[in-house]
Formats: structure tokens, sequence, C-alpha cells
């Protein structure tokens, strides 16, 4: 049976490059990066490198880049570290949005539980963008940090990060971005946006699972997240994992140089999966926006009649790996929050799926998919009661 991996957004296989580039310092340079001796040495040489290497890939300076465990530890340590100290300042207001990855919305609801902090979570309209207007209209002289994420990791949807920089800069208000879906498919100059925080993580990009890291623009202070040792410049304690450090530098400095070949090559594939699904299942809807405000791998849609986790079960026994959603919410039976915040209804984000490509998906991989899912569709929907009452409404048999 043919294989399709579909879900390139809930992670990416460790590119053999980076494994290749990995392996000695799991055996051979395994010193601690902090010790003198030169077997250490090379370890703390490997970290910078990286360091430098992550830094070119954002137009950053080295010094501006801090490794973590993941995307998830570096959205947690820009909200609470930020607000911890904008807070000593009487600025207690933070500004997000409704779609974030739960990493930080999760932050934001246990800042306003247990710290007090207010927080305002922006709308998005139809396609998930927000609107610079709504964002401006909610500035107050509280107001201690603005957070929004580069491009969704479930519709793709790509915000207008530049007049948001813009915007926060002007008004003096630390701005941060979880780039973790945008950084691994994107070109990002975080001087040009104007960005002062960003998150990513490795294994987004054909890196190693259990490392990120952290861009925090020089001259901006904040408190640490992690306590204990000094390492990362004093800022985040924990010894190094120097293989995945080295596999995350090596992971964004191939994506970028991959990226001219890549990104049009995927976006050209994306387009011929979308158009393909609209013209061969009926009533099937497009979540989020088209073209080039959408992340070039992802394609979200939405069946009337029909509910994703069965859609997921039913690709599955044909080889396709998919998700309805953010992988970090698959276990829950809630309707996505992202869907719903786009204003459809509960049926309609019960019925979702997501696509995501990578470099190993071929033409014969898209065709493969629009063979097997509209006869799932269709097949599903023959049993379904809301099916057939949608049907009835839209006045068609």
């Amino acid at each position: 049976m043919k294989s399709v991996y579909m879900d390139h957004a809930a992670t990416t296989p460790t590119d053999p490059q980076v494994l290749k580039a990995m392996t000695p310092y799991f055996t051979e340079v395994y010193g601690n990066p902090s010790s003198v001796y030169s077997l250490s040495r090379g370890s703390r040489s490997a970290i910078e490198e990286a360091r430098g290497q992550v830094a070119v890939a954002l137009s950053a300076d080295p010094s501006e880049v801090y490794f973590t465990a993941s995307g998830t530890e570096a959205d947690n340590w820009a909200l609470k570290g930020t607000m911890e100290r904008m807070r000593a300042q009487g600025k207690d207001h933070l500004i997000t949005t409704q779609i974030e990855h739960h990493a930080i919305l999760h932050t934001a609801a246990y800042l306003e539980r247990v710290e007090g902090l207010k927080v305002t979570y922006l709308p998005v309209d139809s396609e998930g963008r927000v609107r610079v207007s709504d964002l401006k209209a909610a500035l107050t002289d509280r107001t201690g940090l603005v957070s929004v994420m580069f491009a969704n990791n479930e519709v793709g949807t790509i915000q207008p990060i530049g007049e948001i920089g813009e915007l926060c800069r002007e008004r003096g208000i630390p701005f941060h971005t979880d780039a973790v879906q945008a950084a691994a498919q994107l070109d990002i100059d975080v001087r040009a946006l104007n960005i002062d925080m960003l998150s990513l993580s490795a294994h987004k990009m054909y890196g190693p699972k259990g490392t990120g890291a952290f861009y925090l623009r020089k001259g901006l202070r904040l408190e640490n997240f992690i306590h204990g040792g000094a390492q990362e410049h004093g800022r985040r304690a924990s010894t190094e994992n120097t293989a995945g450090i080295v596999g995350l530098g090596a992971a964004i400095a191939l994506m970028k140089s991959r990226l001219p070949e890549d990104k049009p090559r995927i976006s050209a594939l994306r387009d011929r999966l979308i158009d393909g699904i609209l013209t061969k299942v009926p009533h099937a809807k497009l979540n989020g926006a088209r073209g080039e405000l959408r992340l070039p791998n992802n394609a979200n849609f939405s069946f009337i009649g029909v509910e994703g986790e069965t859609l997921l079960l039913d690709l599955d026994a044909k080889g396709i790996y998919a998700s309805t959603g953010s992988a970090c919410s698959s276990e829950s039976l809630d309707p996505s929050h992202v869907l719903l915040a786009l204003g459809l209804s509960h049926e309609m984000a019960h019925g979702s799926l997501r696509l995501t490509l990578g470099r190993e998906t071929t033409d014969e991989d898209v065709d493969y998919v629009l063979d097997v899912l509209p006869k799932i569709v269709a097949r599903r929907r023959e049993m379904s009661p809301l099916w057939e009452d949608y049907l009835k409404g839209v006045g068609e048999l």
C-alpha cells in the first residue's frame, strides 16, 4: 500500500544531512560545553557555530540567539519573562490573538488567572488575519507586550507582521511572534520586520525534536524563565543539548539554502491539492487565505457531514497520514478554536482536515490523495444525517 505523509506541520523527519552533523556529538565530542578541557571546547565551538547559523537565517546577531528545549519554552519565556518585568513598570496588559497556538493561549491564561494580568485576545477575519486597526484600538498605556503568531499552524494564514512590528516599535511596546511554522518555510528578517522576540523549533524544519531557539533583540530586557546554572550567557539554565543544537543549526542553514527551490515547488503542489479537492468534493470549504498569504505547505478544509476523526482513520487505512489541526491538541474532542475564531459553526469545525506537504511530497502523492479523499468523504456522507439535512437546506439532492 502506498504511504503518503501529509502532516509536516506536526513534525518532519530529520534530514540525513542534519543527522550526520549531529552524530559525532553523541559519542565522540560529548564533553559538557561548560567545562574547560579540549573535549568540551569542541562542544562549545559547535554550539556557537549553530548560534551563528540561526542568526544568519533570521538576519540577527548571534548574541541575540538563545537555545531552548522547544518552541513552547521560548513562547513561555517571551510572555512570562517580559510581563514580569513590565508589570514592575506598571504595565500589566498583554495583547495576543484568538488563534494562537496553545503554547501562547495557555500561558496567557495562566498570567490572567495566577498573576492577575489583563489579556486582550484580538479577533481575526474570515481568513484568519488580524486587523491592524483592531490592534491599534486595543493598545493602552498599560500594554506591556504584543504577541502575534507569524503564521497559523492550523490554517496557514500569514499575519501582517511587518505592520504589527512597525506599530509596536512606534509605540515603544515589545513585540513577540511565534514563528514555529513560519521559520521553517519563509524568509524572515527580524530587523526589517521590527520583531523584538521570536520563537522557533527544530523539528518543524527537518531537525531533531527537543530543541528550539529564542531570538531576543539586543537591549531588550526580560526575566529569565529557567533558573539554575549560567548557561546561554546566564539567560537559560541547563546543560546544553549539544547534538540537538547542532541539528537545529544544520537544519535551519539547509532550509535557508533550499528555500528558493522548495518554496515555489511546494506552493505549486499545495495549490494543485487545494484546487483538486475543491473541484472533486462537493461543498468542500477551504479554511484560511489563498496564495502568498498562506504558508507554502498548508491546506485546511472542512467537509460538512463528516467527522474529522473518522476521516483521519479512513485516510490512515489507505496509508495517508494527516491531522484535523494542531498535533498538540490531537487528544481533544473539542472543535478547533482557530476555526471557530474564523466564524465556522461547530459542525463545520468538527469536519476539518489539515494536509501539510513537505520536501519529499511528490506529484504522485498529491494524485493519490485526490483519488482517495473524495471517495472517503462521499462514503461517509452517505451515512450522515447531518449531510442529508444540509442538502435539504441548500436544495440539492
